[in-house]
């Protein structure tokens, strides 16, 4: 596809590429001759588990030498024309109209809070330095990390307290539906264990968001058992995890558990007043649950009922505009389980289609970032206006 279908305008301040060739190198190239050369704050590529890590980020670092490029493996891309799978999509930032700063976080097996909280207060500083006149209500944050480090609510909550009003969004890096290992890209390497924080400065408008569409049900069910390092339930109400949680969602009990079935029947955990989605990732042989985000014994879950998909979602694009003005595109950081859901109910094209005409680019998650929780089944992003005239 040319530079003319993914260019959003003058206006956007944001290139943004797309490319499915079947190798690296010619991956890179595509995406090349679709983006400015030069003038770029900063270049964010989400990538399919298709392309080899590790020699995808050093080409494209190697070509852009001169601009900064992070990124992450992911779980499907959201791309210019719809969702996608084995493609990569790019962003450019233009430098007339963002500073970018990016500090990685490594060896996140033994990150602890300070950790979080000193690099957050020092790329705070590092903003102020190369944006002098900075004005911390026109920056925002993303965070990219490791999808199976299982150390998300430790990284976000250290991180958020160290930015004070600077809001944050952000996913956890995918591997489709493999669950193996997954990469976040920085300095023409890729790393496993490990977070980005990247903090943005602009001049246009902007809005941070969140979208899911559950609402709570009055079946309770109290984590009566569990591994809290591996977020790994036993026991639910006292029985058996799988047994229970079938139970209480209204899974039929010969019925198999699946992706598609923890992708319709998330359970939610209420938290400060709003409830937030807790997605189960797999079954073990024994019937314990595994978790996608934290869990802790004498936690209350509670079983959930769907909204529309594709009505909540137009929802949020609507409240957008109404606060920014006309969006130019959308960062979009979705779960995995939303397309999961999407695609059981024959909702994947419609969706598809809406995330095109609203130019949402991004990628699906194994889990989203917004402010300092770390939640599942959501959409979350940054809405990006266009330049005032």
């Amino acid at each position: 596809m040319g530079q003319a279908d993914f260019r959003f305008g003058d206006a956007s301040g944001v290139a943004v590429a797309k490319s499915k060739a079947a190798t690296v190198d010619g991956a890179v190239t595509e995406l090349a001759a679709q983006l400015p050369p030069d003038d770029l704050a900063l270049i964010l590529v989400f990538v399919s588990p298709h392309y080899d890590p590790h020699h995808f980020i050093a080409e494209i670092s190697r070509h852009f030498d001169t601009t900064p490029v992070c990124g992450c493996t992911t779980a499907g891309e959201l791309a210019p024309d719809g969702w996608d799978e084995n493609s990569v999509v790019a962003l450019a930032f233009s430098r007339a109209d963002f500073t970018a700063v990016v500090r990685p976080i490594l060896n996140l097996d033994s990150f602890r809070v300070e950790d979080g909280r000193r690099i957050g207060g020092e790329l705070c500083h590092e903003l102020l330095r190369v944006t002098p006149q900075v004005d911390r209500g026109n920056s925002f944050g993303l965070v990219l990390i490791d999808g199976l480090c299982r150390r998300e609510e430790a990284v976000m909550s250290a991180i958020y307290a160290s930015l004070d009003d600077i809001p944050i969004v952000g996913g956890s890096a995918g591997d489709g539906l493999r669950f193996e290992r997954t990469w976040v890209f920085f300095e023409g390497n890729a790393y496993t264990n490990a977070a980005l924080l990247i903090l943005l400065n602009t001049s246009l408008p902007f809005k941070v968001f969140k979208c899911d569409n559950f609402e709570p049900m009055p079946q309770k069910m109290v984590v009566t058992e569990a591994d809290i390092e591996s977020r790994t339930v036993k026991e639910l109400n006292a029985e058996p995890a799988a047994e229970e949680y079938s139970r209480m969602v209204g899974i039929m009990a010969d019925a198999k558990l699946d992706p598609f079935s923890f992708a319709s029947h998330p359970v939610l955990v209420r938290v400060g007043g709003s409830y937030y989605a807790r997605s189960i990732q797999r079954v073990e042989p024994d019937g314990s649950l595994h978790f996608f985000c934290a869990i802790d014994e004498g936690m209350v879950l509670t079983a959930a009922t769907s909204r529309s998909l594709v009505g909540s979602t137009q929802d949020v694009f609507a409240q957008m505009q109404d606060q920014i003005g006309e969006v130019s595109l959308y960062i979009g950081f979705e779960c995995l389980l939303r397309r999961l859901d999407a695609e059981q109910h024959q909702l994947a094209r419609d969706m598809s289609e809406l995330y095109r005409q609203n130019r949402v680019v991004g990628f699906h998650t194994y889990g989203e970032q917004f402010g300092s929780m770390h939640v599942n089944q959501t959409f979350t992003g940054v809405a990006i206006g266009r330049r005032q005239a």
